[in-house]
């Protein structure tokens, strides 16, 4: 897709909803909000009980929006229906079953990377929830192994022998990464990567060329086992491996995890570090709603899209 975006939007809960609409109403024209789930507002969905309330003040926060989309007091299912109407009034584009994988800084613009393809933007917003999480496997994995077992390489040491699990963008990536430093062999199921962009196939096939990484296609994992401490993988073809440490991307991630991916600072506590108007150190990339130490309410989130759109209406002149 090489439309240049003046905003793109991930995550379609209040404050991501905020943002494309905010943005809408300032005069940016190309705004695209792209969503995991098949629904907006997943965390509503999913853990608000039927019936329960839902009220613009929340633990003493402030409860005045400041911008031009506004909040009320009301249950989960009126909440649910004012964000449905608010998009189908103001048009709003958006994705569903859109999981993207990270936002990357290409000179003066920003590409967010998904398996339905790329979008090319001037800024972007992060705006998904604190409840995301990693993918894992449909088999068990034995509790002794739950150290050298991990989803993304922050736990990696120097040397270990590893296996890299997955097909996407992200696996490819892992494996790169460690390319030269360990012994990395990536692992996928199917007999080729439908879903990962022509930079990272030509970065893989120079390290397969260089032996630096080892590509099994058509290896599928029936189990894993404990092996002295070590993770002894067992395929369906019936053939075994073993290595000291296995990393899963089969899809999804944790908060903190996209947002390192993304490149964008982190404190003690996990939340985007970012200035005062949600901008995080990679320019134009900012974090609205829970991910920062100022989330917390709706209408906290909501005044986050408010801070984000003045500020890149303003750089724009």
């Amino acid at each position: 897709m090489s439309n240049l975006y003046d905003l793109v939007v991930i995550g379609a809960g209040p404050s991501g909803i905020a943002c494309a609409i905010e943005a809408k109403l300032n005069g940016l024209q190309k705004v695209i909000l792209l969503e995991k789930a098949d629904q907006n507002n997943q965390t509503i969905r999913k853990f608000y009980k039927e019936g329960k309330r839902v009220d613009k003040e929340y633990k003493g926060q402030d409860s005045t929006t400041r911008g031009k989309v506004e909040f009320f007091d009301g249950t989960r299912e009126s909440t649910l229906e004012y964000f449905d109407k608010l998009l189908d009034e103001h048009k709003v584009e958006i994705v569903y079953g859109c999981d993207v994988e990270c936002v990357k800084k290409d000179a003066n613009e920003l590409e967010v990377i998904t398996p339905k393809g790329n979008y090319k933007t001037k800024n972007a917003v992060v705006s998904i929830g604190k409840m995301g999480k990693p993918n894992k496997p449909d088999y068990k994995i034995p509790l002794p192994l739950n150290a050298v077992v991990n989803y993304n390489l922050n736990n990696v040491k120097a040397t270990e022998k590893v296996l890299i699990v997955g097909g996407g963008n992200s696996a490819v990536e892992y494996a790169i990464d460690l390319a030269g430093k360990n012994e990395v062999t990536l692992a996928y199921r199917r007999d080729t990567f439908a879903r990962v962009n022509d930079i990272n196939l030509e970065n893989l096939a120079k390290c397969e060329a260089e032996a630096t990484v080892k590509v099994r296609l058509n290896h599928d994992i029936q189990s894993v086992e404990d092996e002295g401490g070590k993770v002894k993988i067992n395929y369906k073809d019936g053939k075994t491996r073993i290595y000291d440490r296995v990393v899963y991307a089969i899809g999804g991630s944790s908060p903190v995890d996209f947002l390192q991916k993304c490149g964008v600072e982190v404190d003690e506590k996990s939340n985007a570090v970012v200035n005062d108007v949600c901008e995080s150190n990679v320019s134009g990339l900012y974090v609205s709603g829970d991910l920062i130490k100022t989330g917390g309410s709706i209408v906290v989130g909501i005044n986050h899209a408010y801070e984000i759109v003045k500020d890149i209406i303003k750089k724009r002149g």
